[in-house]
C-alpha cells in the first residue's frame, strides 16, 4: 500500500488565487485585479531584457552582486545586507522556512497578504490571525497575540488589500514589544508609492529583530519577471542565503531589475500619475456612495453596503470589460479592490459604477 504522504499541514493550504485576467464572452478587457503598473516597465528595462537574449545560454550570477549594489545605491543601503528572491514571496517563504516550524506560531493581521499564512503552513508552523482596527494594523492586538511560541510577525505597510498604513513610531513600538524570540517582517511591496518613505530602514538599522521585503512587481512593472528583495540584519540575511537556491533569479530578471531601479525619472513619473489618479478615482466613487479609506498604494478598497452589492457590482463591471478583485477571502466580503489604472481606465471604472448604481436604484 502506498504510504507516500506530504508533510502535515500541506494539504490544508488553500491554493492561492491570483487576480483574474479574462472574462468569458468579453473582449478587450482591462485588468485591474492584480495591482500592476498600467504604464508597464521602464523602457530601459525593456531594452535590458532584449539585450539579455544573446546570453541566455550562460548561467546567471549566484550572488546578484550588481543588482544588490544598485538597490543599495538607490536606497542608501549596505548591499551585504540585501538578499534577492523570486518576488518578495520567495523572501517570505525563506523567512518561514528558516525561522518557523512545527510548534511555532506566525502572526499576521486579519486582512494581511495570503502568502503569510501559506508560507507558515508550508513550514509546518501555526498561522495566527490577529484583528485589525477598522482595516488598519493594530499594534496592541499584535502584541497581545504574541506568545512564547511566536517566531515571526508579518505586517504589510502599506497593507494589501486595505491600502492603509501605520506610522513609523507604531512600527517601532511593535518591534520593541515583541518577545525576544520573534522577528518582525515589514512587507514593503507598496512602499515605493509613499513619497519619502524608507519602508522601515531606520527601524531595521537600529534593531536586530526587524527585516523588510520589497518587490519589483508593482511600481517597477516587472511582475512577469518575479524579482524581489529583502533587507535586514547581517545575521538574518546570512541565514536566508543558506537556503536560497544558487540560481534563483535569471540573468534577464537581474538586468531588467537593475535597469528599472536606476531609471529614477520613469519611477517618479509612474508614482506621480498613480497618486493623481488614485485621488481622482477615490473621490469619484465616494460621490457615488462608494467610500474607501485613504490609500497609500496603487489601489483603492471600494466598500459597499453588503456582500451582495459588492458581488453584483463586480459582475456588472465584468460585463463592461473591467476586472477588479473580490476580497472576501481577505475577510472583506463587502469590498472590491480596484487597481489604479491609466486615466481612461479610471474613468471607465467610475462610469461603470455610476451605471451600476443607477441600474439598482
Amino acid at each position: 500500500m502506498n504510504q507516500i504522504t506530504p508533510q502535515p499541514g500541506i494539504m490544508d493550504i488553500a491554493l492561492y488565487q491570483g487576480g483574474a485576467a479574462h472574462v468569458k464572452g468579453v473582449e478587450n478587457v482591462i485588468k485591474l485585479s492584480s495591482n500592476e503598473n498600467p504604464f508597464g516597465p521602464s523602457p530601459k528595462a525593456i531594452e535590458a531584457v532584449r539585450d539579455s537574449a544573446a546570453t541566455l545560454h550562460r548561467y546567471p550570477s549566484t550572488d546578484h552582486g550588481q543588482l544588490r549594489a544598485a538597490i543599495g545605491e538607490v536606497h542608501g543601503l549596505d548591499p551585504e545586507r540585501i538578499i534577492c528572491g523570486v518576488g518578495s514571496d520567495e523572501i517570505i517563504a525563506f523567512l518561514c522556512q528558516a525561522y518557523a516550524g512545527p510548534g511555532d506560531e506566525v502572526l499576521y493581521t486579519e486582512h494581511g497578504f495570503a502568502m503569510y499564512r501559506i508560507s507558515a503552513m508550508a513550514a509546518g508552523a501555526t498561522p495566527v490571525q490577529v484583528k485589525e482596527r477598522e482595516r488598519v494594523t493594530d499594534v496592541d492586538a499584535l502584541l497581545a497575540g504574541c506568545t512564547e511560541r511566536t517566531r515571526l510577525v508579518f505586517i504589510a505597510n502599506p497593507n494589501n488589500p486595505t491600502g492603509t498604513m501605520i506610522s513609523s513610531s507604531e512600527v517601532a513600538r511593535l518591534a520593541d514589544g515583541l518577545p525576544p524570540t520573534a522577528l518582525l517582517v515589514l512587507d514593503g511591496a507598496y512602499a515605493e508609492y509613499v513619497e519619502g518613505f524608507d519602508g522601515g530602514v531606520e527601524i531595521i538599522n537600529s534593531r536586530s529583530n526587524v527585516v523588510m521585503t520589497r518587490t519589483f512587481s508593482k511600481l517597477y512593472g516587472l511582475g512577469g519577471l518575479r524579482v524581489g528583495w529583502g533587507y535586514g540584519p547581517h545575521e538574518v540575511i546570512n541565514v536566508l542565503n543558506r537556503i536560497r537556491g544558487p540560481f534563483n533569479l535569471s540573468s534577464t530578471a537581474l538586468v531588467a531589475a537593475e535597469a528599472a531601479i536606476c531609471d529614477a525619472e520613469y519611477v517618479e513619473k509612474c508614482r506621480a500619475e498613480n497618486a493623481r489618479l488614485r485621488v481622482w478615482l477615490a473621490e469619484a466613487l465616494a460621490e457615488l456612495g462608494v467610500p474607501s479609506d485613504t490609500s497609500c498604494t496603487n489601489f483603492i478598497l471600494a466598500r459597499f453596503a453588503s456582500q451582495d452589492e459588492a458581488e453584483a457590482c463586480d459582475t456588472f463591471l465584468q460585463s463592461r470589460g473591467l476586472i477588479v478583485r473580490r476580497v472576501a477571502g481577505y475577510n472583506l466580503p463587502n469590498a472590491l479592490r480596484i487597481t489604479i489604472g491609466d486615466e481612461d481606465s479610471c474613468k471607465r471604472v467610475a462610469d461603470a459604477v455610476r451605471a451600476f448604481k443607477e441600474s439598482v436604484a
